[in-house]
């Protein structure tokens, strides 16, 4: 998995240290929800029933590959 050095910074914080990496490969191969931002960045979502069936969201650069940031997103209602 290719990602920034921003988000493996944020990934030490308390809050995000439990997301494993297979949940952030299962947001990317079947999303609930896509969303292309404005700066040319994709945003994903899913359910991750093993989290409590919380929503993962993942940020990707443009290349669609390279990992951002990834944080169970509260505000999401799928």
């Amino acid at each position: 998995m290719k990602t920034t050095q921003y988000f493996e910074f944020r990934r030490r914080l308390p809050d995000r240290a439990d997301i494993q990496d297979a949940w952030i490969d299962e947001v990317i191969r079947r999303p609930y929800k896509t969303q292309r931002q404005s700066d040319g960045r994709i945003r994903m979502w899913a359910k991750i029933e093993e989290a409590g069936g919380r929503h993962l969201r993942v940020v990707l650069l443009e290349d669609g590959e390279t990992v951002h940031n990834a944080f169970f997103d509260r505000s999401f209602r799928g």
